[in-house]
Order: C-alpha cells, then structure tokens, then sequence
C-alpha cells in the first residue's frame, strides 16, 4: 500500500471512528394500531455528524389488518362458487425508514417530527372450510410517512415513547392464484369483466394509514 492509500485509509477509520463514539444510539419497541393492531422494532441514531439537526432511523414493523370481502375476492380472483365457511385475515409487514427532527412543543421533552420512506407488504387469506378453497391475495406497496413522537424520560437511559401520524400508500398491483389486477390495465388472466377497480373494492390493501403506539427506547453511547 502506498504512502497516500495509507494515510486516506487512516483518515478514513479515524471518521468512522469519531462518528460512531459521538453518536447516541436508541433502540425500541412500539406496540400499538398502526393500520391494524401491530408493533415496530427500531434502532435510531442520533448526532453522528456535527451540526446536522437530523436523526437518522430504521424501522421493521408487523400489522394485523382486516383483509377484505372474502366473496368478492373468490369472485375477482378464483371463481363465482360460493359456499364454506369463512375464515379470513390479513397482515401487513413494513420497512421504514425515518428522518426525525426535534422541535419544541408544550414543554414536552425530547419532542420529535418524523418522516420518511416506506415499503410495505400485504397479504391477505381467504379460506372458505368445507369448500375446498384456500388462496391470498398479495401486493407490495412504496409509502412515505410522516408523525409526531415524544419521549419522557423512565431513567438516565430508558424513555417512554408516545408517537402518532400516519402512512400513504400508493396503488400497487394485486395478486391472487393465477389471476392480477394491475392500476395501469395490464391485468394478467382476469375473470369475467373484472378490473383493477373491482379488485382495489375488494381488497383492502394499504393506503393511508393511520399510527398510534405506545413502547419503550433504550439509550446506547452517552
């Protein structure tokens, strides 16, 4: 390794160095309805650069959401048989990621605005027992989020953390058996006159959802 190459590799680890001793790192857990009964796992850090007013977080979170009309996606999706009992539910999985910055408000402490990019995954099953017919109905969604969070402070190192806002969600095509529904009309083997409208009805697949969750966050650094 030549003279320059090592003294740029030397720079290069001492930055890396002096920003990860700086920095504060949080991790938590949110329980709560955010589109559905769910929670959000998280790790935060906060003033890892000098003067950037930023904190920087990522989220991986799970939701318990109400999936739709079970006869409707059969109709959409499967075919026009009815009977069986039903049984139906729905998840969503989300990765977000969050700028927060903080603000002043009502003297509460360590008061946040949040907001940032998202992609989620819904899957919704619909069984009907007795019928023989079992299918999900599936799409993948890019969001963006934005809300508000507080932190009150349990001890030197752990927060109560109370935060609401909300997601969007844009249309994304639908997938069920054989059979998808796409917002641009390129539908791939639909039944009957169906389209991506009839489909979108059916389904409740995510769009804006709201965010309002009680837990916990942990101080790592300082």
């Amino acid at each position: 390794m030549g003279r320059d190459k090592f003294i740029s590799a030397i720079f290069i680890l001492f930055t890396a160095y002096s920003i990860v001793m700086a920095a504060d790192y949080r991790t938590g857990l949110n329980l709560g309805y955010y589109g559905g009964r769910g929670w959000d796992l998280y790790a935060a850090t906060h003033n890892f650069a000098r003067g950037f007013p930023l904190a920087i977080r990522l989220n991986f979170g799970y939701s318990t959401f109400d999936p739709g009309n079970a006869n409707d996606a059969r109709r959409i999706f499967i075919n026009n048989n009815t009977g069986g009992t039903i049984e139906e539910n729905g998840s969503i999985t989300r990765l977000s990621l969050d700028f927060l910055y903080p603000i002043e408000l009502m003297k509460l402490p360590e008061t946040y605005v949040y907001f940032g990019p998202r992609y989620a995954g819904f899957k919704g099953n619909f069984k009907f027992i007795g019928d023989n017919e079992d299918f999900d109905v599936t799409s993948t969604h890019w969001g963006v989020g934005l809300g508000l969070e507080s932190g009150f402070p349990i001890s030197k190192r752990i927060n109560l953390v109370i935060s609401a806002g909300f997601d969007y969600y844009g249309s994304s095509t639908l997938y069920g058996h054989d059979t998808s529904y796409s917002p641009n009309g390129e539908d791939s083997n639909p039944r009957e006159n169906y389209n991506y409208s009839d489909a979108d009805t059916a389904i409740n697949q995510p769009g804006i959802e709201p965010r309002l969750m009680l837990g916990f966050s942990y101080l790592f650094g300082k």
